[in-house]
């Protein structure tokens, strides 16, 4: 059986990880001189109580080829096919870090990387998708074929509290920035071929959470839909029960965005990923 590998971006809620067999290589959170594994050595309330309260601001570190490669050989021994699907190669090295693990890999095995061109739940879509293929017997290359076919059609919308956190991880200019700062608006961030663009600002939050539903509500036909935040639970599940109920044949998951990408988002930050049909 085709094995799922992805990276702790996709943020796929861990019953899910658990279910459908997928392995997930843990991106660095860097506070100062200590490095946490996102997930594995630092939880999301432990991270985003440090963000808010610790003098030093993170940086984010990418998986290492070796980290890969040792995943990659350890499922070599199960299986001699891999599908690896990874957040946007324009925002971060993870998925160049995973095609130089995969040269690494000393057993005989067949592995496909995949540019996701998006990220949290916008990758974690597609990482979903494999899986319920892979475990239903599909092979490589129709694994990889789907995925492929499905990228274009993953779009994310994502409200952020303030661009300062954005800024200060380098994934917008400071010009963007004082928009933000000056006046007092929520940033509508979106992905443009796998780059992080600023799309609208929204005067309120209540303004900013109704681009999210409006969002959902542009498609025709819907697949699967996804909301993510940070570290308003109320206000995500709030507005999950509004895309629920405008699309109910439609799978929605809810999850928590972790610290890899909460680095960037900032507190208060919300997504909406919606696959279309």
């Amino acid at each position: 059986m085709v094995k799922i590998v992805t990276d702790s971006t996709c943020d796929i809620p861990p019953h899910l990880i658990k279910e459908l067999g997928i392995t997930v290589v843990p991106v660095y959170t860097v506070f100062g001189d200590k490095s946490y594994r996102d997930r594995v050595d630092i939880d999301d309330d432990e991270f985003y109580y440090k963000l808010t309260h610790d003098s030093i601001h993170p940086t984010t570190s990418v998986p290492t080829p070796k980290d890969f490669a040792d995943v990659y050989n350890r499922l070599a021994e199960q299986t001699d096919e891999i599908v690896s699907i990874h957040l946007t190669s324009k925002e971060s090295g993870t998925y160049n870090s995973a095609v130089l693990g995969k040269e690494l890999v000393a057993r005989k095995c067949r592995i496909e990387v995949i540019d996701s061109l998006s990220l949290s739940l916008g990758c974690g879509l597609l990482v979903l998708e494999a899986a319920r293929e892979a475990k239903a017997g599909a092979s490589l290359e129709r694994v990889s074929e789907l995925v492929r076919r499905v990228v274009p059609k993953v779009h994310l919308l994502i409200m952020v509290d303030t661009l300062k956190y954005v800024v200060r991880g380098g994934r917008l200019s400071k010009a963007h920035g004082l928009i933000g700062a000056v006046i007092k608006v929520k940033p509508m961030l979106t992905l443009k071929e796998g780059d992080l663009s600023l799309v609208g600002v929204a005067r309120t939050k209540a303004k900013a959470v109704e681009r999210l539903y409006e969002f959902a509500k542009s498609f025709s036909k819907v697949k699967e839909v996804a909301v993510a935040y940070t570290t308003t639970p109320e206000e995500a599940k709030a507005l999950a029960d509004r895309v629920k109920a405008l699309l109910p044949d439609a799978p929605l998951f809810i999850t928590r965005v972790g610290s890899a990408l909460g680095t960037h988002a900032g507190p208060g930050a919300i997504g909406v990923a919606v696959r279309e049909g």
